[in-house]
């Protein structure tokens, strides 16, 4: 009789264990504050951490603590790229195949699908709180009684300052919100500094025992070249050498760090740069370009250094998952598409907001003045530094944001998570793809990706967890792929296959290209990372399997057929 009661106690155990709901099963990791970082037109080889003699020390510290990829890749371009990091989708299923502006099929919508879910939306079924500090870039800016549908305070997040536009004056940008209204910037408005103030607030100012999640899109070092005049003068004289002498410096301490292998060779100088010398046109505007540049990522470095500081000072720095990433490669925009300006400009209301990109005077009634006509640094002048120092920027790449080579698409990726990720320093060369950041973001915070969201049947998502990365795990995945103005790629363990769309070479956006099937490069990637040895003709069936996986991707994406 005991024999069977005890029979019937340990039946009842088991079955009581097995009709238990899983959410009583203790979760592996605590839910972590996630801090998603992301830098905008940087290159590959801008960080002090990724070979850069620019000064990131705070960067530097959290790769340091935590995990440098150095095979992650963006979208090639920054409303792209943005609405893939928010949504784990390629952009043309987010509805953001170019840019802004609605081309006539849903993949170039240029305003977000509503078929798919943001970051913010998906994690606030797990009980996140959501804020957004800075650029969010993927719906049309509209000035009077705009669409507020696609608005990050509609799109998941309980708290929004920034910028709805892509791009402005730092000092007086186009487009400045304050949760759902436009407004004009404060007195001294310098957009690093207000936007880490902002997200400094949200984390200072989090009341619920419920973790975060905090999207910080700053602008910088994005044209045009503003920062402030002591940032700049730390710099002055420091690139005096030139842009060859700066690459050829990267290059070797790329590989000393370990970024890059030796075998990979640096790329030839874009035949559209001239080689550096004393008696360059227009020396010293150069220079104080690239000065400029330099002081805007180090001045944004310090301002993730006050973040992290700010975590620290509450306690919760420990288990914040804190990422950081750019948009695109180094920018080599020249601001030729910039056309006449008005003669007689009427000056702004004090809280009047900005409507124009290039402000046509500053807020104490100086003219803005264009590229040489200017001086980089302060609000009178709005200049790009330009295909030049891009070319170093994206040391040892070829290639720019616009375009599919490892220039254009490869970006940094920082991971930092005291309490889970142990391998400190180390290198991670798996490569991974903006989509895996919103499954990376479910996986760690324990929230569901859902099927359905307000009414609306949500694409499947395409990303992969980077958590198995995190503890050098390899990523399951057939292949990662790119559409950009007809530029095309994919990438399939070792093997990249690339080709350029057929226009002349243009930075302007809205030219577009002829969508060709031929003239696929490839390149394997494990021997020749930077691209210089075309092996399609010695390997005819690779090129034919990726040519034809491309085509049923794109296909299934939306990304052909392409809008004119």
């Amino acid at each position: 009789m005991i024999y069977f009661k005890f029979l019937t106690f340990l039946f009842s155990c088991i079955l009581f264990s097995f009709c238990q709901p899983a959410s009583i099963t203790s979760p592996k990791y605590a839910p972590p504050n996630i801090i998603l970082i992301m830098g905008d037109d940087m290159g590959y080889s801008d960080l002090g951490c990724y070979g850069g003699e620019i000064r990131t020390p705070n960067l530097d510290a959290l790769a340091a603590g935590g995990l440098r990829f150095t095979q992650f890749y963006n979208a090639a371009r920054c409303c792209p790229t943005r609405a893939s990091l928010l949504t784990g989708l390629y952009p043309q299923q987010a509805g953001i195949g170019h840019m802004v502006n609605d081309r006539g099929t849903p993949a170039y919508a240029g305003d977000l699908s509503k078929n798919a879910v943001t970051i913010a939306e998906a994690l606030k079924s797990a009980g996140y709180a959501t804020y957004l500090s800075g650029k969010w870039h993927v719906t049309p800016y509209v000035i009077d009684n705009p669409d507020k549908s696609n608005w990050p305070r509609q799109r998941g997040f309980d708290q929004f300052f920034g910028m709805i536009s892509g791009a402005g004056s730092f000092y007086d940008p186009r487009s400045l919100t304050d949760d759902n209204e436009y407004v004009a910037p404060q007195s001294g408005f310098y957009s690093t500094t207000d936007f880490t103030d902002y997200a400094i607030e949200r984390i200072e100012n989090h009341q619920s025992d419920n973790p975060f999640f905090l999207y910080v899109s700053y602008m910088s070092p994005h044209w045009p070249m503003h920062a402030p005049k002591q940032e700049i003068d730390k710099y002055k004289g420091h690139y005096d050498e030139g842009w060859d002498k700066m690459r050829a410096t990267r290059y070797a301490r790329m590989k000393e760090l370990g970024i890059i292998k030796p075998e990979w060779q640096l790329t030839d100088r874009d035949s559209f740069v001239a080689p550096w010398s004393d008696d360059i046109p227009d020396r010293a505007w150069e220079l104080a370009n690239m000065e400029t540049y330099a002081a805007m990522t180090t001045y944004m470095d310090a301002s993730i250094g006050r973040i992290v500081a700010s975590l620290e000072k509450e306690g919760i720095y420990d288990n914040t998952l804190i990422l950081f990433l750019q948009d695109n490669g180094a920018c080599a925009e020249e601001l030729d598409w910039i056309g006449d300006r008005p003669t007689d400009p009427q000056p702004l209301a004090a809280d009047e907001p900005q409507t124009e990109m290039i402000p046509f005077l500053t807020r104490d009634g100086q003219p803005v003045k264009i590229m040489k006509e200017a001086w980089p640094g302060g609000p009178e002048g709005y200049t790009a530094y330009g295909l030049n120092w891009a070319n170093a920027s994206n040391t040892p790449f070829r290639e720019y944001k616009h375009w599919v080579h490892e220039g254009g698409i490869a970006t940094p990726l920082i991971a930092h998570w005291p309490n889970e990720i142990k391998d400190k320093g180390a290198f991670r060369s798996e490569p991974a793809h903006l989509i895996d950041i919103m499954a990376t973001c479910i996986d760690v915070a324990g929230a569901t990706y859902p099927k359905n969201y307000n009414g609306n049947a949500i694409t499947p998502l395409e990303g992969k967890s980077l958590v198995p990365v995190f503890t050098n795990e390899p990523l399951d995945r057939e292949a990662i792929y790119w559409e950009h103005e007809g530029n095309r790629a994919v990438r399939m363990g070792k093997w990249k296959l690339i080709a350029k769309a057929s226009k002349k070479r243009s930075f302007i956006w809205d030219q577009v290209a002829e969508l060709q099937l031929e003239n696929w490069e490839l390149f394997d990637m494990e021997k020749d990372r930077t691209e210089v040895y075309n092996i399609a003709e010695e390997n005819p069936e690779v090129v034919q399997e990726m040519a034809g996986m491309w085509m049923a991707w794109a296909e299934r994406t939306g990304a052909i057929p392409r809008p004119r």
